[in-house]
This record gives C-alpha cells, structure tokens and sequence, in this order.
C-alpha cells in the first residue's frame, strides 16, 4: 500500500497517521525517539506492510503486470491500490478525499519538527503538487510515475504503468476491493493490540 492507504487505514487518529505515514523514512529501531503513538503508527505501517505483500490476492495483481516490470511490479500495484482507493474515496470514508488531504497535510505541518528530515524535504513538493489528490485520476498517477521513472533512471518502465492500469483496470479494482476488506479487519485487529 502506499502513502493514502496507510493514512487511511489510521483511523483519523492524527499521530497513528503521520507514524504511518513516515514510516518509510524511519530505520530499525529508530521509531523509540518519536511519541508513543506515532511509534506505534510506525509499528502499524510495518504490519501492512507485510501483510500486503504476502497477500494471494495483491501477488494476483503483481502477477497481471510482472512479466513486464519484474520486481517492481509490488512498487506499481501499490500506486494502483491508492488509486483506486481515491477513485473510490466515497465508498470508504464520509469526508470528501479534497477535505480529508488537506487536514492530513496541516496534520504534518503541526507535527513538522519531529518528521524525518527526507519527509521534510519533500513535503512542500507534496503539499504543493498535492500527491494524495492526485492519485484520484489517472492523469495524476501518471504524473508520479513519471517522476518515480526518473528517479530510477528509467530501469522500472514505470512511465508505462497507467497504461497497463487502463488495460487490466476492471480486474485490478476487483482485486483492490477485495484486498482492501481484508486488509481493513486486519488493521483494526493490530490497532486493537498496539494500544
């Protein structure tokens, strides 16, 4: 899952998300400086994490696209499943998606001194393109994988993603929807146990 599932999957609860949302940036032990409950967004975010990638249903989807993108298909289905998770915004959560990201955007600005410093530096990028928005159309994730082609030097072909997006994308929402169930009940039972 990427950066609006794991915010997402946080239950509005403001320090969970940006523990969930920085966790990436975050290595090891490291998570014991920040506050008890966005270490623990931190601890979150590492469930997800492997519970999506040994996930029969997200393997099906890198399956669909792995012949073409080898191992980056899991990076490619995680952009996938935010898309369609703000194509669908409405389904899951009563908060329109242009509401929801702005308040998830001044929760990181109240919250910018304890945030990584990689988070810091490009959170202005990400405010201003406004990312989790983005991923609504897919003219907007076109765009990021533009952006995450040049970062790899093109080795991931990840600018012909939202082509195979368009080709699969009945059979790859299908599989986002039913994941997404799964994962939902998952999380709720770990954010039970981490508090």
């Amino acid at each position: 899952m990427n950066y609006l599932a794991h915010i997402y999957l946080s239950n509005n609860d403001k320090e969970l998300r940006i523990g969930n949302f920085i966790a990436d940036s975050v290595r090891g032990k490291d998570f014991t400086m920040f506050p008890n409950r966005v270490a623990q967004g931190i601890v979150l975010h590492r469930h997800i994490d492997t519970f999506t990638d040994k996930h029969s249903i997200v393997r099906k989807s890198k399956d669909r696209i792995r012949e073409k993108y080898g191992h980056w298909s899991g990076v490619i289905v995680d952009i996938y499943y935010d898309h369609f998770l703000a194509a669908n915004w409405n389904t899951y959560h009563s908060v329109p998606l242009k509401s929801y990201v702005q308040s998830f955007y001044n929760d990181l600005k109240e919250y910018h001194d304890i945030l990584p410093k990689r988070v810091q530096s490009f959170l202005p990028i990400m405010i201003e393109q406004n990312w989790l928005k983005s991923y609504e159309t897919i003219e907007g994730i076109s765009t990021i994988f533009e952006q995450m082609n040049r970062r790899t030097k093109g080795k991931g072909n990840m600018d012909n993603a939202p082509v195979d997006l368009i080709k699969s994308y009945d059979a790859l929402e299908n599989d986002f929807h039913a994941f997404m169930s799964e994962l939902e009940l998952y999380v709720s039972i770990k954010i039970t146990e981490l508090s």
